[in-house]
């Protein structure tokens, strides 16, 4: 049986260097992200500027700034970006995640490094919310995206 990595902030090399609040600079549709929790929690508002904003964050400044968003998003279930509206629970918000998480995997390299050095763990997040209405990401959708990119990764 496989040892499990929780992936969080705070934990030691590679599962910190894995988390969303992880300084890891990418180009997301031609924005600019500081990392991927900054383009996370950009998907909370409907205002592109705003977007542009949050996505330059990283660490607790990203994931505090978007908090102020919450309220409304969920209340509608609706995420935003470049002024497209994404149902959370739909397909078409499923395949915005993908594109992100293709975009961050494909410009950093130490995101790919750090990735590869979890072996074969299986990836965890013990901090992350379940339950989709509530979180733009959950612990299962965060983790197989993160598996699914360490697949990918051997494979090339």
């Amino acid at each position: 049986m496989s040892a499990t990595l929780n992936i969080h902030s705070a934990a030691d090399y590679p599962a910190a260097a894995l988390s969303n609040l992880a300084a890891h600079a990418f180009v997301f549709d031609g924005v600019p992200c500081a990392s991927m929790e900054g383009l996370l929690q950009s998907f909370k508002t409907p205002d592109p500027a705003q977007q542009r904003a949050l996505a330059a964050l990283s660490g607790a400044a990203a994931q505090e700034a978007g908090q102020v968003y919450n309220e409304s998003w969920q209340a509608e279930q609706m995420l935003h970006w470049q002024g497209r509206p994404y149902a959370r629970l739909s397909g078409n918000y499923q395949s915005l995640l993908d594109r992100a998480y293709h975009a961050l995997f494909t410009a950093s390299a130490e995101f790919r490094t750090a990735l590869d050095a979890t072996g074969d763990a299986q990836l965890v997040h013990t901090s992350g919310s379940a339950d989709e209405s509530q979180t733009v990401l959950t612990q299962a959708e965060f983790c197989e995206r993160l598996t699914n990119l360490r697949e990918r990764l051997r494979e090339d």
